[in-house]
């Protein structure tokens, strides 16, 4: 069931729309309900019900009273006899809302709570109808067929587009020491980029406990001046989850082609097996194992057979900004698949944490850190040494809800690969801002 809390009440008792308070009784109820004492509130207004129903006012405050101390199907009498009366009382239209949603008429609390919406109430109060109205929508998921889709454009700025060294001279050992001279290519660029993306996921229930999904995203980068680095990626995945209690059981199939330069550059196909616990009501841990077979068209000996496990834990803190916090850890192997390139082939030990606050209804602050070691099995032909490389990923972001459905979110990320090979050594900036509009 749905958690309809107390707050929403005094939200709108304080949005300047309540109504006028005519008497005492009401008065003292009203300070009551202020107080979060609905409990004192309906054993106050309950006694005078036969002779005081019908009186607006008076309704309204038992409805409320009635809805947060436990008795939703006294409230929804109660609030039904305020719009019988009038129609146009928003907030009782609200509260009615959220009195359906306490006995599970979820149909019903939707409808009214987009009528309440439809009148275009306070920036707090639709924000807030929103959020009930995503809980509906997760609550009955289970029920019906699932649509959504987006499309999103961001525009940034990038320190190396190409992930390259920012040395122009190297030295290669197999040469003797001699330095070399690299291209353009294979020196950091700079550029201001433009992107566009998008998706549709589809989920069905099959039962109660059964379910399959599917989705297909894009990705298309166009940068300013650097245009041979231009990538574009196409991912399409499809599967099944299994619920039974409190865990859940996905097996999911995922294909992605990834171009540069509008050449094909590198197809992943593989498998991701996922085990995931709801410990309690703001905490989980899961479990995975993927498999990703990689192929390199254009450069066949980089194909490789990628396994990774792995396993994380989430948890919601409550209390003020609802902060959220999760951490994994991960490990496998890249097999390479061509004879004579061990050097290609590496094992990867990583770790991840990150988090997110909430500054308002609207605005959600978030960020992110990620560790790996990648460790080469063979010697490198030219440099003359097992490569070792340290990767570091930063992330710090917002996200701003200016209307329903749509997303602003600015980002800063910063990445410092650490490698004994000095065209693996590099660092990158990223600065972007995305708009999203989400379709349900």
């Amino acid at each position: 069931m749905v958690n309809a809390g107390k707050w929403f009440l005094v939200l709108l008792l304080f949005s300047g729309t309540a109504l006028a308070i005519e008497d005492d009784l009401v008065r003292q109820a009203d300070k009551m309900l202020k107080s979060g004492k609905a409990k004192e509130a309906y054993a106050l207004l309950t006694p005078h019900q036969s002779d005081r129903a019908g009186d607006t006012d008076f309704d309204y405050r038992l409805g409320i009273a009635a809805l947060d101390s436990g008795h939703p199907n006294e409230a929804i009498f109660a609030l039904e006899r305020v719009l019988a009366t009038q129609p146009d009382h928003l907030l009782a239209r609200a509260e009615i809302a959220r009195a359906y949603l306490a006995v599970g008429e979820m149909a019903i609390s939707k409808q009214e709570f987009e009528t309440v919406r439809n009148q275009n109430p306070p920036v707090e109060v639709n924000a807030t109808i929103l959020k009930f109205l995503n809980a509906i929508e997760k609550a009955t998921a289970g029920e019906r067929t699932t649509k959504r889709s987006y499309l999103e454009m961001t525009l940034g700025a990038d320190s190396n587009v190409n992930s390259a060294t920012g040395s122009g001279q190297v030295a290669i050992p197999a040469l003797g020491g001699g330095l070399a001279t690299l291209s353009g290519s294979g020196v950091e660029q700079d550029d201001i980029y433009s992107s566009i993306a998008g998706g549709f996921n589809v989920r069905h229930p099959i039962s109660p406990e059964w379910g399959i999904f599917s989705g297909v995203n894009f990705n298309k980068r166009f940068n300013s001046s650097q245009n041979a680095f231009d990538t574009q990626s196409l991912d399409i995945n499809y599967g099944f989850n299994f619920n039974k209690g409190d865990d859940t059981y996905s097996a999911a199939f995922q294909f992605q082609q990834f171009n540069v330069d509008d050449a094909s550059f590198r197809d992943t196909t593989g498998a991701t097996l996922q085990w995931q616990r709801k410990l309690d009501n703001s905490s989980q841990i899961s479990a995975y194992f993927q498999y990703s077979e990689l192929t390199y068209p254009n450069q066949t000996t980089r194909d490789a057979d990628r396994y990774v496990v792995g396993t994380a834990f989430a948890r919601a803190l409550g209390g003020a900004y609802t902060p959220v916090y999760y951490l994994g850890v991960y490990g496998g192997r890249e097999n390479e698949t061509a004879n004579n390139v061990a050097y290609y082939g590496h094992q990867l030990l990583g770790a991840r944490v990150g988090g997110e606050l909430k500054l308002d209804p609207q605005t959600t602050l978030f960020g992110s850190a990620s560790l790996e070691s990648r460790d080469y099995g063979g010697t490198d032909p030219l440099f003359l040494v097992a490569r070792n490389d340290m990767q570091a990923d930063l992330r710090v972001g917002a996200s701003y809800i200016p209307a329903p459905s749509w997303t602003v979110s600015p980002q800063l990320s910063y990445t410092q690969n650490d490698s004994n090979i000095i065209i693996n050594d590099y660092g990158r900036t990223v600065l972007s801002v995305s708009l999203r509009r989400d379709f349900n």
